[in-house]
């Protein structure tokens, strides 16, 4: 760490830094999923942006040595689903690393093009991909949203201090 009049104590650039900021950052929670030819597969993501309103177009980061990626580098369409304040287990589920996802209690059906989704989920929506971006360990997917349903109950689930949370009024 540094210290100068002018800044206050700052540390050099480094995953560390960024980790460190970005848990302060709370996020919204999603799960992606695809159809693969072994089997759906699927990963928590708190990268979800909107990018464009005509056409409509979102965007993820997946990392290129996730268990998912070979499937999303392969795939035509994604699910993309927003998830509740009551779905913690389910996030924790698709973010460990050799869970069974799809697996009991996971509650699933194949939707529009083979892509799974999952069920009370706040929103959700099948994308077509229309790119994948390289970034550094990273790659960003851009697809576009080809439909969904919006109308899912309950309060949407936040990732903060690495935790899953609720929001509050």
């Amino acid at each position: 760490m540094t210290a100068t009049p002018d800044l206050g104590t700052y540390q050099l650039a480094s995953p560390d830094l960024l980790r460190a900021t970005f848990r302060r950052h709370a996020a919204g929670v999603a799960v992606i999923t695809a159809a693969g030819v072994r089997g759906p597969v699927g990963f928590t993501a708190t990268s979800l942006t909107s990018v464009s309103a005509e056409p409509p177009i979102v965007s993820f980061g997946i990392g290129a040595g996730a268990s998912s990626w070979p499937t999303v580098a392969e795939t035509e369409h994604v699910g993309i689903h927003i998830l509740g304040e009551h779905q913690s287990d389910l996030a924790a589920t698709f973010a460990r690393s050799g869970a069974d996802r799809f697996g009991a209690p996971t509650a699933w059906r194949e939707g529009p093009n083979g892509v799974p989704v999952l069920d009370d989920v706040q929103a959700w929506l099948v994308c077509r991909i229309t790119g994948r971006v390289p970034a550094g360990d990273h790659r960003i997917v851009l697809a576009q949203v080809v439909l969904g349903d919006s109308t899912g109950p309950g309060r949407p689930l936040l990732y903060h201090q690495g935790r899953f949370n609720g929001l509050r009024d």
